[in-house]
C-alpha cells in the first residue's frame, strides 16, 4: 500500500520549497540571465558604454579559428578524464569489494582525494611532475627521458588530464563500490555455477548491472571536466604552454577577465552552458532509453 504525505493548505509545501528556489535563482537563474544579456552587448574599451549587438559576438565567435580548436580540445579533454577516472575507480571499486584484509581503511585512503581542493590537488602534481623540483619529472630527465611540460604541449595536456582524473577518481569509486554491493550475490553465485568466470562474469553479468550507476557518472564526469577543472589546469599550465592545455572554461577566463572581453566571454559560457545541457538532454534521452530497457 502506497504512503503519502498530504498538506493542509500551500504554506507549509511552499515554505519547504522556497529555499532551494532562492538558491537556484540567485545562484544559476540570474548570472545565467546577466551571461545571456551580455553576450548579446559590446561594451567600449574603458568600460563607459555598451551597444545592443544581438548575436554578433556569437557569429564573431564561432569565425574564430582559436575558439574551434579550444572546443576541440575540451572534447578530447573531457572524454579522456571521464574515461580515466571512471575506468581506475571501477578497477579499484572492484577489488576493494572482494572480501581482503583491512578493506575498510583501503576504501577510506580511496576516498580522502575527494576532499582535496582542484589548486592544491595541482601543488601536489607539481611536486610530482615538475621537471625541476618534481620526483617523477626529475627521474625522467635523468634517466634519459625528456620531460619538461612548460614547453612540451602533449605533455602539458597528459599532465592537466591525470590531475584532473585523479581529482574524480574518489568520486566515481564512492557510486561504483555502491553499485557492486547493490547486486544480489545470488545473481553472482548462480552465474559462478553455471560457469561464469573471471573477466567474461564481470562483461556479461556485472556491468550490465552497473548500467544505472556508471550512465549517471558519464554525465557527472563530463560536466565536472568541462567546467570543474579550471582550478586544476590553471593552477598547473595556465593553459598553455601557448594554447595547448586551453580549454573553453580556461579560454572563457582569458577572455573576460584578462582581455577584458566581456562580450565574447559571456558568449562563450553561453555557449559553453548551452553545450553541456544538450549533452545531457542527449544522454538521459537515448542511452537513458537502454539503461532501464
Amino acid at each position: 500500500m502506497e504512503r503519502r504525505t498530504i498538506f493542509e493548505g500551500w504554506v507549509l509545501p511552499a515554505a519547504l520549497v522556497l529555499p532551494q528556489l532562492l538558491l537556484t535563482a540567485f545562484f544559476f537563474l540570474w548570472p545565467a540571465g546577466e551571461a545571456i544579456w551580455s553576450s548579446l552587448i559590446r561594451q567600449d574599451p574603458f568600460g563607459l558604454g555598451s551597444t545592443f549587438v544581438g548575436l554578433e559576438n556569437f557569429t564573431d565567435l564561432f569565425a574564430d579559428p582559436l575558439y574551434v580548436d579550444s572546443i576541440v580540445r575540451t572534447v578530447v579533454f573531457c572524454a579522456a578524464v571521464s574515461a580515466l577516472s571512471m575506468g581506475t575507480a571501477l578497477l579499484l571499486a572492484v577489488f576493494a569489494d572482494h572480501h581482503i584484509a583491512g578493506r575498510a581503511i583501503y576504501r577510506t585512503l580511496l576516498i580522502w582525494p575527494y576532499a582535496v581542493a582542484p589548486a592544491i590537488s595541482a601543488v601536489l602534481w607539481l611536486f610530482i611532475l615538475n621537471p625541476q623540483v618534481g620526483l617523477l619529472g626529475r627521474w625522467l630527465n635523468a634517466h634519459g627521458l625528456p620531460w619538461d611540460y612548460t614547453i612540451n604541449g602533449g605533455q602539458a595536456m597528459l599532465m592537466v588530464i591525470v590531475a584532473s582524473a585523479w581529482k574524480q577518481v574518489s568520486y566515481n569509486f564512492i557510486f561504483f563500490l555502491a553499485g557492486l554491493q547493490s547486486i544480489p550475490r545470488a545473481v553472482a553465485e548462480a552465474a559462478r555455477m553455471d560457469g561464469a568466470k573471471g573477466w567474461h562474469r564481470f562483461r556479461t553479468i556485472t556491468f550490465p548491472l552497473l548500467a544505472p550507476t556508471t550512465f549517471f557518472l558519464l554525465v557527472v564526469n563530463l560536466v565536472y571536466a568541462a567546467f570543474d577543472t579550471f582550478g586544476t589546469i590553471y593552477a598547473l599550465t595556465r593553459g598553455g604552454p601557448g594554447k595547448d592545455t586551453e580549454t573553453l572554461v580556461i579560454k572563457v577566463y582569458r577572455d573576460g577577465v584578462v582581455n577584458l572581453d566581456l562580450g565574447s566571454s559571456s558568449a562563450q559560457s553561453v555557449v559553453l552552458m548551452a553545450g553541456v545541457i544538450a549533452l545531457t538532454a542527449i544522454q538521459f534521452r537515448f542511452i537513458g532509453r537502454r539503461t532501464n530497457a
